[in-house]
């Protein structure tokens, strides 16, 4: 069952320490499960660990949380070699894709260098959610900043273009986040920027923010812009508590 619309929920979180398990899925993961519409049987999510190089031990702390939480889980793993003979088939057959954090440049390189780039915009436009924390957030947007090239944070600029925004994640619990989108707006290299504070995603039908939620009470979402003055103008989105 498809969603009804293109939908992307791009996050800041998603995930939490589990009682029986080292991790369980949170409120933002089960979120893009409820996006997705599907009923009457167990939803069926894949996770693309591209951005971590498709760790083997945090796959199968992942399989663990989705037992828990009643969810036909699989993984679309790339090293050495895709683990799907038609990758584009299993991701079509999925209701959410959920992508894990890591190197944001590094996903994105080799997403393209196995054609992801255009059968994850197919899998939008069919109705597949598209979610993700961090790296798996900037992805589905022009850019964002990074810590993908070393400690000092940078801009990308070749995301996947399915939402015309940037995107800002961790935006409350790094210190150097916030201050980066600021410049990077104001001096262009970044245009209208989208930005979570850990526990937050924000969801888009089609190439639309319509709401932003959150997993944890008391964090924000943020709109940050250039005014006609060139002054950076932050706008914050308040979010819908999912508990």
């Amino acid at each position: 069952m498809p969603a009804e619309q293109p939908t992307i929920l791009a996050t800041s979180g998603g995930l939490k320490p589990g009682a029986r398990t080292r991790l369980e899925f949170d409120l933002l993961l089960h979120h893009a499960v409820e996006l997705s519409g599907v009923s009457g049987r167990a939803p069926r999510v894949t996770h693309l660990g591209t951005a971590g190089g498709d760790q083997r031990a945090f796959n199968a702390e992942l399989d663990e949380a989705a037992r828990l939480a009643g969810i036909q889980f699989s993984h679309l793993n790339l090293f050495t070699m895709p683990n799907h003979p038609d990758p584009a088939a299993h991701l079509l057959e999925q209701d959410v894709v959920w992508v894990s954090g890591g190197s944001v440049v590094n996903l994105l390189a080799v997403w393209r260098a196995h054609g992801l780039d255009s059968i994850l915009r197919t899998a939008w436009q069919e109705g597949v959610v598209l979610a993700g924390v961090s790296a798996g957030s900037i992805c589905w947007f022009q850019g964002g900043t990074t810590d993908s090239f070393g400690p000092e944070l940078r801009a990308v600029g070749n995301g996947l273009a399915l939402l015309p925004y940037s995107n800002g994640v961790h935006y409350d619990s790094e210190a150097r986040r916030r201050p980066l989108v600021h410049r990077l707006v104001a001096d262009g290299t970044l245009g209208e920027t989208h930005c979570t504070d850990d526990g937050v995603g924000l969801v888009y039908r089609g190439t639309s923010l319509v709401e932003a939620v959150s997993e944890v009470r008391g964090k924000g979402a943020y709109r940050v812009t250039r005014g006609e003055g060139g002054d950076v103008l932050e706008e914050m989105v308040e979010p819908r508590y999912l508990g």
